[in-house]
């Protein structure tokens, strides 16, 4: 079944398009990640979802229903922001049952549905607590407890984890993947992090100035990105691009097999082995730790390769490398995947 279905939606202020008219089909009990620079359209995207933004054209489907014209509060979805937006005179269990207490929910099911969640947040020690007196994981805990005992089997999420620490923010990206596969949720997520988009995803729909550049899975993004601008996106370590000049790398003398209508290469340094035919001087290193990463010169471009911590290798000393033919990534005149 499918939980989202955009049909040639499209989002205007004016003069100014924040979303081109857009085809797009997320499937149910699926982690969905909207990923992209800042301004590309994904909150944008996320709004139309929730109902926050009236969509300019197209039609918007949550599990089959229509709900182009709907309104935020009949969509069935719950969301979590980044600014948690707890009220602060409120403790943590009256902050998590303060919706169902305004749509009038029955008392006996208020208390259930708290009580499942406390347990399945960790958060029942902190229940009389005040939102000032818990950290930040914790009042994050007790966002997506109140989002969850909506009962809604959507939920959307724009950058939840931008206000932690770089340590809280793994440990919540653990615990949100395995919530939402342990509830069998569909959750539709916003980040600009590719790392975090790459390990929480089922699927990855990654936006380019306000137009769906590709959806993919994780894997099949990274292994096979689909124009110039998701392969040098995705990867912690960017995909050196080469431009290509009469079958070889411009600047140099490695000569390759290149495929009709390809004017430049690209490869992972982690593609790339220390050791092979190819021989040119390092321009500089980059030490990280359980990596070593050297810039090679080629010609006027440069080429990262990714080698263990441990070597030790010298700024413009002369290095041999290769690579298996089958790691190149070739790419047309328009920046399309040849």
């Amino acid at each position: 079944m499918t939980a989202v279905t955009f049909e040639q939606v499209s989002k205007d202020w004016g003069s100014t398009t924040a979303l081109f008219p857009s085809d797009l089909s997320l499937e149910a009990g699926q982690f969905s990640v909207l990923l992209g620079p800042s301004g590309c359209g994904k909150t944008t995207t996320l709004r139309l979802i929730a109902g926050l933004e009236a969509a300019s054209t197209g039609r918007i489907s949550i599990f089959g229903k229509d709900v182009t014209a709907v309104p935020p509060s009949h969509r069935g979805v719950s969301m979590v922001f980044q600014n948690y937006a707890l009220f602060p005179h409120l403790s943590v269990a009256e902050n998590i049952v303060f919706g169902l207490k305004v749509r009038g929910v029955a008392r006996s099911i208020i208390e259930d549905r708290l009580k499942k969640a406390l347990d399945l947040l960790s958060l029942a020690p902190y229940q009389a607590r005040k939102p000032g007196q818990l950290s930040g994981g914790q009042q994050q805990r007790v966002a997506l407890a109140r989002a969850l005992v909506g009962d809604s089997q959507l939920c959307l999420m724009d950058e939840p984890l931008s206000n932690l620490d770089a340590q809280l923010r793994q440990e919540m990206r653990h615990e949100l993947r395995a919530l939402q596969q342990e509830l069998g949720l569909s959750v539709v997520y916003v980040t600009h992090d590719q790392t975090e988009a790459m390990s929480m995803a089922d699927r990855v729909v990654l936006l380019k100035s306000g137009r769906i550049e590709q959806v993919a899975t994780p894997h099949h993004i990274y292994q096979a990105p689909c124009s110039l601008f998701v392969a040098q996106f995705i990867g912690s370590s960017r995909m050196s691009i080469l431009t290509l000049d009469h079958g070889r790398i411009a600047g140099t003398d490695i000569v390759l097999d290149v495929p009709h209508g390809a004017v430049s290469v690209g490869i992972r340094p982690e593609d790339i082995r220390l050791g092979g035919p190819n021989k040119l001087f390092v321009s500089h290193t980059e030490f990280t730790g359980a990596d070593l990463m050297l810039h090679v010169k080629a010609g006027a471009q440069l080429i990262a390769i990714r080698a263990q911590g441990n070597r030790l290798v010298d700024a413009h000393s002369q290095i041999d490398f290769g690579w298996d033919v089958s790691s190149l990534h070739w790419f047309d005149d328009k920046g399309l995947r040849v």
